[in-house]
């Protein structure tokens, strides 16, 4: 990206000695600090200060009817920032946060709370003033008091995603009537600003006398586009647009928010939710299933028009999703065993049988980007990665990393050369059951779901490792007790998905730093606990520009891959999108996110009958 400074303005210069006749040029000033109404990670901002809308929003949107939408499983709470309990879909429109992230960049937020946001350029601190006009939905004004509160009420109470996430924060303190400042550890970490920009602020008065760690089915008190109107714990939540909203003009939410009424319909089996979609019981889909999208849509609704079912491309970093082994189990704890056990795993048969051939095999944990790794490592990388020789596997090195595939020979290869790892691993098939040759235990695991659609995956795997003298169980189980066990690593393998941006940072330390292994509730699935994956994420977060980022993703790339924390799955690069014909939407779609938020019902085409 360009410069970062071609659209900051400059508040405070360093005083500069003034050039007396005959003296040397005086030397270019270093701006002390910048006033912005937006911020990126690195480069440029699309948007100037003057600007009226996101380039995906209409502005000329109608606003007003009502949309329903299908959510999975359950929910028994309304607090989205702490780990306990299920979190009602659609809860986070009821909070406003200092900033809002741009759908079509890869990394970039403008001023929604706050008005303006102040940072160096070494960005050590980050400052913002808040707007004048923001309010909370019973009229009182946001305060620099509730940034405040909310910061440190996050941090010592939410979800312990928070302090991983606001460790490098120094101290936070009031600097003006309108003005918080956030003041960052020492070390390298552009990204601080952009993340402290994310914060929900939340109301330090509704809150008192309140326990804020314990789950509730009180709506808390918001300042966001939307508030609850009404719900059926477990079966449903409407929410309801806020017709006095205190920031609907600005930029960064026009054309946005347009339907008068949101409600999620919840389902505990997804077929059932397919069927009810199809008999007009909610209004759009997002197919997570090749299979149906290629053979359940053959009705006269969408033969004739009622239903739009839309492939819609994208440029979203697929991340990776994946069989997950915990190595927190014994079992797991040799990455031999691991690379042994992916071979078992038959993508093309899967593919060819099951997806209609829809998907790419992933080979990269940030699939579908620049950051994913490809070929031998560039200089920039080995520049990055030599360092760690002898702490990482040479392969890192020598060869490009493929999942193992089962063309043009099968399954059989792939498994001769798995008992050859198993066996340099201690393990030894007797009476057709591969055990611990020193201890007699046999390699038996579970592997956990929360959706029956996932079993056509995981039943086929399971019957392939019989093959090895692996036994696999696969349980499928309901989402409270799916979360409660992942938030807890009570479990052998999941199928997880980890989601990328197109900017990564500090979230990697959430998925894969030693920090966040026993850290309950954190996404570090695998239980990686590697010194050397630790230093790639803190040299992954200090990038100084563009370039190192891709280079150091792609070294962090390149060891988790070698690491054989996950068996990859697939992915596809594009939207897979069936709603009833009644919304309008812009003719742009942001490049990273389908936008939903900016569609409307379009009053000209009448209601499809159902």
């Amino acid at each position: 990206m360009r410069a970062l400074a071609a659209v900051l303005a400059v508040v405070l210069l360093v005083a500069a000695s003034p050039a007396w006749p005959g003296s040397a040029p005086a030397q270019p000033v270093t701006p002390a600090s910048f006033v912005t109404h937006g911020l990126s990670i690195h480069g440029d901002l699309k948007y100037g200060p003057g600007f009226s809308h996101f380039a995906y929003a209409n502005p000329r949107a109608p606003r007003g009817g009502s949309v329903t939408l299908a959510a999975p499983g359950t929910f028994d709470n309304l607090n989205p920032f702490i780990l306990k309990g299920v979190v009602a879909a659609g809860v986070g429109s009821l909070f406003d946060t200092l900033t809002v992230t741009a759908l079509d960049e890869p990394a970039s937020e403008y001023g929604l709370i706050a008005q303006t946001i102040e940072t160096p350029p070494d960005r050590s601190w980050v400052a913002f003033t808040l707007r004048p006009t923001a309010r909370f939905h019973d009229g009182s004004l946001i305060t620099v008091e509730d940034v405040i509160w909310t910061f440190d009420t996050l941090r010592t109470k939410g979800h312990p995603l928070y302090r991983t996430y606001y460790g490098a924060v120094a101290s936070v303190e009031k600097t003006g009537p309108r003005q918080v400042r956030f003041t960052f550890k020492a070390g390298e970490n552009r990204e601080l600003p952009v993340i402290i920009g994310q914060l929900p602020v939340l109301s330090k008065a509704s809150w008192a006398g309140r326990d804020f760690a314990k789950t509730t089915l009180e709506a808390p008190l918001g300042s966001g586009p939307y508030r609850v109107e009404s719900f059926e714990p477990g079966r449903s939540i409407t929410y309801r647009r806020v017709p006095d909203y205190w920031a609907a003009s600005l930029p960064v939410n026009v054309g946005r928010h347009n339907f008068d009424t949101i409600r999620y319909d919840y389902y505990r089996d997804d077929t059932v939710a397919l069927e009810a979609f199809k008999g007009g019981a909610y209004d759009m889909r997002r197919e997570p299933s090749a299979k149906s999208w290629a053979r359940s849509y053959n009705i006269p609704a969408v033969r004739d028009g009622r239903i739009r079912k839309e492939l819609i491309p994208n440029e979203v970093p697929q991340g990776m999703q994946g069989f997950v082994f915990n190595t927190r189990r014994a079992i797991f704890q040799d990455s031999r065993v691991r690379e042994a056990l992916s071979v078992a795993f038959d993508f093309e048969w899967s593919n060819a049988h099951l997806f209609y051939g829809a998907y790419q095999r992933t080979k990269s944990y940030f699939a579908n980007s620049e950051l994913a790794s490809r070929g031998l490592p560039s200089e920039a990388e080995l520049t990055v990665l030599a360092p760690f020789r002898g702490r990482i596997p040479e392969a890192v090195f020598t060869r490009e990393y493929q999942p193992p595939s089962t063309v043009p020979d099968g399954l059989r290869p792939g498994l001769i050369r798995a008992l050859a790892l198993l066996k340099d691993a201690g393990w030894v098939v007797r009476d057709l059951r591969l055990v611990n040759a020193a201890t007699g235990q046999p390699l038996t695991f579970e592997i956990l779901l929360d959706d029956a659609t996932y079993e056509r995956i995981a039943l086929p795997f399971a019957k392939n490792l019989e093959r090895l003298g692996v036994q696999a169980r696969v349980r499928t189980v309901d989402a409270a007790q799916y979360e409660y066990r992942t938030k807890q690593f009570d479990f052998d393998m999941v199928i997880g998905l980890f989601a990328q941006s197109a900017s990564p940072g500090n979230e990697q330390i959430d998925f894969w730093a030693s920090v966040s292994a026993d850290t309950p509730g954190s996404r570090n699935w695998a239980g990686v606990r590697d010194p050397v994956v630790d230093k790639l994420i803190e040299r992954l977060i200090a990038s100084p520009d563009r370039a190192a980022l891709v280079a150091r993703t792609r070294a962090l790339d390149r060891v988790l891959l070698w690491g054989h924390y996950v068996i990859p799955h697939y992915y596809i690069a594009a939207f897979r999108v069936v709603y009833w014909n009644r919304f309008g939407r812009p003719a742009v779609t942001p490049q990273y996110d389908l936008g939903f938020d900016s569609w409307w019902i379009d009053p000209g085409k009448p209601e499809p009958r159902r």
